[in-house]
């Protein structure tokens, strides 16, 4: 099983993959409608909005979270 370079999610299904194939490296929440990877700056908003969501924490330290979750992941590693 393979997971997203970009958020670390496990894409188990052809439908977690970006347009549903399974050679792309990052899941259909990290990619563009046109396939593309989001940028870093738009998959740190988008993981600030998750992590406010779901965890009811405040923006400041959602961002913090999800500014230390991306540091981990392979498509953000400096």
């Amino acid at each position: 099983m393979k997971s997203c370079i970009a958020c670390g999610m496990p894409m188990k299904t052809k439908e977690e993959f970006a347009l549903g194939d399974e050679s792309k490296d990052y899941c259909v929440y990290c990619a563009r409608p046109d396939g593309t990877m989001q940028s870093y700056e738009e998959k740190l908003e988008s993981m600030i909005k998750f992590i406010v969501n779901t965890q009811g924490i405040d923006e400041k330290a959602a961002q913090s979270s999800a500014k230390g979750m991306l540091s981990k992941l392979p498509a953000w590693k400096a």
